[in-house]
């Protein structure tokens, strides 16, 4: 593997260590939940919000001043992998186009992930792989099986 940052959104949410991080669920309502990262001091970093209940599921990813990151947006499409596209932004251009994200097997209960970084779905395999459970409050990323991140999940 190589050892180099992979900028997916951009430049600023790299950073050259470690980094610990706590994401917390805030239920809003009975179909509307918010989900906020913070760092292990306690700093505000990041904020997803959408709704469950609509026909086209949407997710927007905002950082502390409240300015939208990316854009994730369930495709419409008859598959059980359930694709989400993720945009930059509010947008949903092409050209603003991260990455796919989607189920390795519909058929498992814990949640298993592939991330396909840019267009480069059905050129190589996954970029990374996501695995871990709400019930376990814990989730981690792996490149080239390698564990890269790791998040946990608290409120």
């Amino acid at each position: 593997m190589e050892d180099q940052m992979v900028k997916v959104v951009g430049e600023r949410f790299c950073v050259p260590y470690t980094m610990e991080l706590v994401v917390k669920r805030k239920l809003q309502s009975f179909s509307k939940s918010l989900y906020e990262a913070f760092d292990a001091t306690g700093n505000f970093l990041l904020q997803v919000d959408g709704g469950v209940w609509k026909f086209q599921k949407k997710r927007v990813m905002k950082d502390p001043a409240g300015l939208p990151v990316a854009t994730l947006r369930e495709k419409q499409a008859l598959s059980w992998k359930h694709q989400w596209m993720i945009h930059q932004g509010e947008s949903s251009e092409r050209n603003h186009f991260l990455c796919t994200v989607q189920k390795s097997n519909a058929l498992r209960i814990k949640n298993n992930l592939d991330v396909f970084l840019g267009n480069r779905y059905k050129d190589h395999g996954r970029d990374f792989h996501v695995t871990g459970s709400f019930s376990s409050l814990s989730f981690k990323v792996i490149r080239a099986n390698t564990v890269i991140a790791e998040v946990l999940l608290t409120g």
